[in-house]
């Protein structure tokens, strides 16, 4: 497995290639063998023989998570305990704030603009935010957002606990927050290619989607005991803390100076941006992927309507469905290895698609608690899925000079394609019934899925690296 630079498909750890051999002297998919004794292989060495050879136990333990950026990158290493902390002090704040708000207004309209605050930043700023991370020094981008934020969090607990805002001054303190959210997005996903190898992004990519979806699972729980026992305040306080530990993360980053050639400032390097999009069909076809199943088949919106139509209105069944996704999520990042060691991101991306609209589909006829809960778990492990490969492909086939710009689109579609899905779902629940809305979604996002896989043979086919991504990874002090 390549460290420190090494991005030779067949080296193993610290050497060179051990079979000379040229690749086409020997039947294709079968790597070469290596000759040496096992106990004189690097540890963490790549099995060279056919999988289907390997011993029972090195096959179930290539299936789990895949923890090799951990041990290789010291700078990984302490960015993803940072994040993953600051994760769950940010779920912890979400709470705390819909609470807030919703103990001094009691509407459910003020309660929902907590959601737009949040949103608004995100879609309007994320493209700008694409060049600057395209054209600033990286590190000093990313301490400089992630310090903004942790402002806004400390401004949150003083109000809290000593002359508690109204409303509408918690939801400006928000939207901030989601200013500096907007701005830090896109160079936060520049980090994976600079830090790791290309061999190790898509297992990077799964170890930061394990502490999202941790987050998800543990977050919003964690929340609701602290506010009940400490106040808000209690909830903003933690997350300030939380965010120490992510800018201790960033500020073991080396410096990461822009790419070769920078990004021309305002519409200019969007509309640069935007090109290359459309020109790439790799990165065009994931995109488009990923808003087939999350505009035409995204279901939360329905949740409270199935949970009432279905099972009483019981607001444990209703807790148990984002839950179950979440639960699915973990599930699939935990064997996350079944995935991230293939050769074809693209497939794995387009297989875990079309079962997310499978998934709605079967959810839209079931009436079981059990069964919907079981479909649902698919759906989140088939979004990890999905998830973590697209962002494998979209990585490792973006030069770095453009990784900001496309990092903000990518977190554009991750955030307007299920506000979009759950309108859309409304609508057609609303007209119709639920089971169609979500029965005709799924249909929609496996039609979709199909298109775009049988029209962008590139994205079936593509490696999960390319030679127009950064090859060279600094390990880190």
């Amino acid at each position: 497995m390549a460290v420190n630079g090494q991005t030779g498909p067949g080296a193993p750890d610290g050497g060179e290639r051990t079979d000379a051999r040229p690749t086409g002297t020997r039947p294709e998919g079968v790597r070469p063998t290596d000759t040496r004794p096992e106990s004189t292989r690097p540890k963490d060495a790549r099995r060279t023989e056919p999988e289907s050879t390997w011993p029972k136990g090195v096959r179930l333990r290539n299936a789990l998570l895949d923890v090799t950026p951990l041990r290789s990158s010291p700078v990984f290493r302490r960015l993803w305990i940072g994040t993953s902390l600051s994760g769950v002090g940010g779920r912890l704040t979400l709470v705390a704030v819909t609470f807030q708000v919703w103990e001094s207004t009691g509407s459910p309209v003020w309660a929902g603009a907590v959601g737009l605050a949040q949103a608004v930043p995100l879609v309007v700023l994320g493209l700008f935010a694409g060049v600057l991370a395209d054209r600033a020094e990286r590190r000093r981008l990313a301490l400089v957002t992630t310090a903004g934020q942790a402002g806004c969090v400390l401004l949150l607990a003083v109000q809290a606990s000593v002359l508690p805002l109204p409303a509408a001054g918690v939801l400006v303190l928000v939207f901030v927050q989601s200013c500096f959210v907007a701005a830090g997005g896109p160079v936060l996903r520049t980090l994976v290619p600079r830090l790791l190898p290309p061999d190790q992004r898509a297992a990077g990519l799964a170890l930061q989607q394990v502490s999202f979806q941790g987050s998800m699972l543990a977050g919003p729980a964690l929340g609701g005991l602290i506010c009940g026992w400490l106040g808000a305040g209690g909830c903003y306080l933690i997350d300030a803390v939380t965010f120490a530990a992510a800018l201790y993360g960033l500020r073991g980053l080396p410096r990461m100076q822009p790419g070769q050639e920078p990004a021309r400032p305002g519409l200019r390097g969007v509309r640069d941006g935007l090109a290359f999009l459309v020109r790439t069909p790799v990165i065009r076809g994931a995109l488009l992927t990923d808003l087939a199943a999350t505009v035409l088949a995204m279901p939360v919106g329905l949740f409270p309507v199935v949970n009432a139509e279905r099972f009483g209105g019981d607001p444990r069944t209703l807790g148990l469905f984002l839950t179950s996704l979440a639960v699915g999520g973990v599930a699939a990042s935990a064997l996350s290895g079944t995935f991230t060691r293939r050769a074809r991101p693209g497939t794995a991306m387009l297989t875990g698609a079309a079962v997310w609209g499978a998934a709605m589909v079967l959810f839209g006829l079931t009436s079981g608690r059990w069964t919907s809960l079981a479909c649902l778990v698919l759906a989140g492990a088939a979004d990890t899925v999905s998830v973590v490969s697209r962002g494998a492909l979209v990585q490792t086939h973006t030069p770095d000079d453009l990784l900001g710009r496309v990092g903000a689109a990518d977190q554009i579609v991750g955030r307007a394609g299920p506000d979009l899905g759950n309108l859309r779902a409304g609508l057609v629940a609303d007209t119709t019934s639920t089971a169609v809305a979500l029965v005709t979604g799924g249909l929609l996002c496996l039609g979709a899925v199909a298109l775009v896989g049988a029209t962008t043979a590139d994205l079936r086919r593509s490696p999960g690296r390319s030679p127009a991504a950064r090859t060279d990874a600094p390990a880190g002090p």
